[in-house]
C-alpha cells in the first residue's frame, strides 16, 4: 500500500529550477546586475581608498524603491572586501536594515554583532541588556582588534529615530574612538529630501558623496528578468511573458523588486493551475497579487484606527477618482462614519492627522500643502499612492465584525 505522503507532495517542481533567484534577498552575481554600471563605478570610486587601508568616502544614495540601491551597495562592498584582501588589507562590511533596527541601540548592536569574531576578540555582544555606550565601546574594540577598514551600510536610513548613530559612526576616527581601523558609511534612502532634516554636523561628515539611482526603464527591467530566467525550467516561460511583465512594471513604477515579484507570482499561478507554461495572461493576475501582498506587508501590525483612516481615504478615492487628493476634514468625516459602523469611539482630529503623517512616512499616501487664500488659510491634501481597490481588499480581510 503506497504511503499517503506520496500523493501529498510533488517531488519535482515542473515550473521552477532555482526559485531562490527570484527572491528579493538574493544577491546576484556580477553578470546579473543590469543597468547599473555607472552607479557601481561611481560607488566603487568613492570607497576605493579602502583597498589600500585608507578612509573610504562616506556616501549617501537616494532613489525610489526597487532601483538597485541596496543591491549595488552590497555588491560593491563585497568586491571591496575581496580586493582589499588581495592587497593584504583586512576589511569587512556590515548591513543594517534601519526599518527593523530603528533605534541607536538596536543599530549599533547589529553592527557590533555582525563584525565581531568572539573566538578571536573574546568580546561578547548580546542581543540586549547592555547600555548604548557599552555597545559602542565593544564595537570600537572589535573594529580596532580585527580590521583595517570597515564599511557600514545603513539601509532605509530615514527610518532611524534620530541622527545619533550617524554622528558616532561618521566621526569615530576624528574623535579618537578608533585608532587602527578606518570606517566608511553608506547611507541609503528612498526619500530625496531626507538630507534636509539631518543635523548639520552629520550632514557635513556623512554626505561627502551623493548618488541618485533613477527608476529602471522597460529594457532594463526586461534584461533584469531575463538574467534571472534560469530560475525557471527550460521552455516553461512563454516568449511574451517577460516582455509583458517588464512593460507593465516600467509603466507603473520602474521598480525591479516588483517586476521580479510579478515574475515569481506568475510562476506560482502556473503551478497552482497545473499549467506547464508561465503564460502572458498570468502576468496581470500576478501584478494584482504582488500589489496586494506589498500593501499587506506595509500595514502589518497597524492599529485598527490606522486602518480606519486608510479605509476612509480609499472610499473617497473610489467615489471621486478624478480628484487629486482630499482635505483632512473630508477624510475625518468618512473616518467618523467608519468608527460608528464599527462601534468604536473616534480619535481626535489631531490624532488622525498624526496617523495620516505616519502613512505618508511609509509612502502609502502623499501629502501636499495648499493655500486657500486669506479666507481659508493653508490646508493639507492627502492622496493614496496605493490602488484604492487593493487597499479596500486588504483592509476588508480583517475588519472587525
Amino acid at each position: 500500500m503506497p504511503n499517503a505522503a506520496d500523493d501529498l507532495f510533488t517531488r519535482e517542481d515542473p515550473i521552477f529550477a532555482n526559485k531562490e533567484l527570484l527572491e528579493i534577498s538574493h544577491l546576484p552575481g556580477e553578470g546579473r546586475i543590469v543597468g547599473r554600471d555607472d552607479e557601481i563605478s561611481n560607488l566603487a570610486a568613492a570607497v576605493n581608498p579602502a583597498i589600500f587601508g585608507q578612509s573610504p568616502s562616506n556616501v549617501l544614495i537616494y532613489g525610489k524603491t526597487g532601483t538597485g540601491k541596496s543591491l549595488c551597495a552590497k555588491y560593491v562592498s563585497q568586491r571591496l572586501v575581496d580586493t582589499a584582501g588581495e592587497e593584504s588589507v583586512t576589511a569587512t562590511f556590515a548591513y543594517v536594515d534601519c526599518a527593523q533596527d530603528t533605534t541607536e541601540t538596536q543599530a549599533v548592536q547589529t553592527i557590533a554583532e555582525s563584525v565581531n569574531r568572539p573566538e578571536v576578540t573574546d568580546i561578547r555582544v548580546p542581543d540586549k541588556g547592555l547600555s548604548t555606550s557599552t555597545y559602542y565601546k565593544r564595537l570600537w574594540r572589535v573594529l580596532d582588534r580585527l580590521y583595517d577598514v570597515v564599511l557600514i551600510i545603513l539601509d532605509e536610513i530615514d527610518k532611524l529615530s534620530d541622527d545619533d548613530i550617524l554622528m558616532q559612526l561618521s566621526r569615530a576616527g576624528e574623535a579618537g574612538k578608533i585608532t587602527e581601523c578606518k570606517l566608511g558609511v553608506i547611507g541609503i534612502s528612498n526619500k530625496i529630501q531626507y538630507k534636509d532634516r539631518m543635523d548639520e554636523r552629520v550632514k557635513s561628515s556623512l554626505c561627502e558623496r551623493e548618488f541618485v539611482f533613477p527608476p529602471y526603464d522597460a529594457n532594463q527591467l526586461r534584461a533584469i528578468m531575463e538574467a534571472r530566467s534560469d530560475a525557471f525550467r527550460d521552455g516553461v516561460l512563454d516568449p511574451s511573458t517577460v516582455p509583458r511583465a517588464a512593460a507593465l512594471a516600467a509603466r507603473e513604477h520602474g521598480d525591479a523588486r516588483k517586476a521580479i515579484d510579478i515574475l515569481r507570482y506568475a510562476g506560482e499561478i502556473a503551478q497552482s493551475t497545473g499549467s506547464t507554461t508561465v503564460k502572458e495572461e498570468f502576468v496581470t493576475q500576478a501584478r494584482e497579487r504582488a500589489e496586494t501582498d506589498r500593501f499587506r506587508e506595509l500595514i502589518r501590525g497597524s492599529t485598527p484606527h490606522s486602518r480606519y483612516v486608510l479605509q476612509a481615504l480609499a472610499m473617497l478615492s473610489l467615489s471621486a477618482r478624478h480628484e487629486d487628493g482630499f482635505r483632512t476634514s473630508r477624510v475625518y468625516d468618512v473616518y467618523e462614519n467608519i468608527c460608528a459602523q464599527q462601534g468604536s469611539d473616534t480619535l481626535s482630529l489631531r490624532r488622525v492627522r498624526d496617523l495620516l503623517k505616519e502613512h505618508a512616512f511609509l509612502d502609502i499616501i502623499e501629502q501636499s500643502k495648499h493655500s486657500g487664500g486669506s479666507a481659508e488659510g493653508s490646508y493639507t491634501k492627502h492622496q493614496l499612492l496605493e490602488d484604492p481597490d487593493v487597499v479596500q481588499e486588504v483592509l476588508s480581510e480583517d475588519v472587525d465584525p
